[in-house]
């Protein structure tokens, strides 16, 4: 008769089931983290803003400076005008996205050449001086000025106007939860007495470029 080990059996027993339970319970883990991850991706996804010209046949927006200096810019387009002392910029866009854009800043591109696919370093780009919010499916203006005579950027920005030339301007925006910053790239382009915006690239800063 064989004798039977109880106690070694009850053991093996004992590692199987602990085995087992450990198994399902990292299936489960792994399981929740990727459901997590998931809806943490739609949440971004609803909160995430992009920016776009306005289109052609939406209201002009008006748009102040704190000299008192007003611009109706008109839908599509942008404002482009330079004088000794103030260059003042303006851009009617769309919030094609699903959140709340948040303006931060912006960079001035006084030419724009073949291949120029790089944005400046984010030090480089100038702070907004009022909180620019566009909500989604709505349109807004993007504004900037340039008001020191020997700034580099003010004599740039100023010959491209008075050329006039096809200059771009590189928007910092976020979602209202000041993350998922983006930049995206509005070329700005003579036509017919008139100043035209278009989009020409857009950039992620915190996550992944979409290309």
């Amino acid at each position: 008769m064989i004798a039977v080990d109880w106690v070694a059996v009850s053991s093996i027993v004992t590692a199987a089931a602990t085995l087992v339970l450990a198994s399902a319970t990292f299936l489960s883990v792994r399981s929740a983290n990727r459901a997590a991850r998931a809806a943490e991706r739609s949440l971004l996804a609803g909160l995430r803003p992009l920016l776009a010209p306005s289109r052609l046949d939406d209201q002009p927006q008006k748009v102040g400076f704190f000299d008192d200096k007003w611009f109706l810019v008109p839908g599509g387009g942008a404002v482009a005008e330079a004088s000794d002392r103030v260059v003042y910029l303006a851009i009617a866009v769309r919030n094609v996205g699903s959140g709340i854009a948040v303006l931060h800043g912006w960079h001035l591109r006084p030419e724009i050449e073949p291949g120029d696919n790089d944005h400046a370093p984010l030090e480089d780009f100038r702070r907004l001086t009022r909180d620019l919010y566009i909500a989604p499916g709505e349109i807004g203006f993007w504004q900037g000025a340039f008001r020191q005579p020997d700034d580099p950027a003010f004599i740039s920005a100023r010959a491209a106007i008075e050329a006039p030339r096809r200059f771009a301007v590189d928007v910092l925006y976020g979602d209202h939860e000041l993350g998922q910053r983006s930049i995206t790239r509005f070329a700005v382009t003579p036509r017919d007495e008139r100043w035209i915006a278009g989009v020409s690239r857009h950039w992620n800063v915190d996550r992944p470029d979409p290309r």
